[in-house]
């Protein structure tokens, strides 16, 4: 896509449109799955909902997945004990979604694994279902949590990171 156009769409989603996208109640719920989702397992789940790139990111070109990289940094995602933390993102721009996952859950999950979840959500997406997509990504990504890093009887997860979705 040319820069110029890339940038301009970019400068007309705002968020306005992360909003309608997904309002507070949504938000909130997809906080109380990923709170829900914690107590079962070792691992951290974030969502990050970005209605479009910084415009240092456009100038040079940047991906979604850069991107969201740099968000699993900046929201400290892989800052956890077993590094098992999981970003879920969505670029609202270019219809964007992403999954990255720390090395110790993407060592034992395949990438086809992740590949369906993205799948699944964009199917979700493409129907307008924001909410319901992300909710089905949580819980997916929750599955695979759990079967990795399971909580042992007694044992609780010290919750490292926040349960809210964060959208920009």
């Amino acid at each position: 896509m040319n820069r110029v156009l890339r940038l301009l769409k970019h400068r007309l989603f705002d968020e306005g449109d992360a909003q309608r996208a997904l309002g507070d109640a949504a938000l909130e719920h997809i906080g109380e799955r990923v709170r829900a989702s914690e107590a079962t397992h070792s691992g951290e789940i974030r969502v990050c909902v970005e209605a479009g790139l910084p415009l240092s990111y456009l100038w040079r070109g940047a991906t979604a997945r850069e991107r969201a990289v740099a968000m699993f940094g900046k929201l400290r995602v892989w800052d956890t004990e077993a590094n098992n933390g999981v970003l879920i993102y969505v670029l609202l721009a270019e219809h964007a979604i992403e999954i990255v996952a720390d090395r110790g859950i993407d060592r034992r999950v395949g990438a086809d694994q992740w590949r369906r979840i993205l799948e699944g959500m964009r199917a979700q997406f493409r129907a307008g279902e924001f909410e319901a997509g992300l909710l089905a990504a949580v819980e997916a990504v929750d599955g695979l949590l759990r079967e990795h890093f399971p909580l042992r009887p007694g044992e609780a997860n010290p919750n490292e990171l926040p349960d809210a979705p964060w959208r920009v």
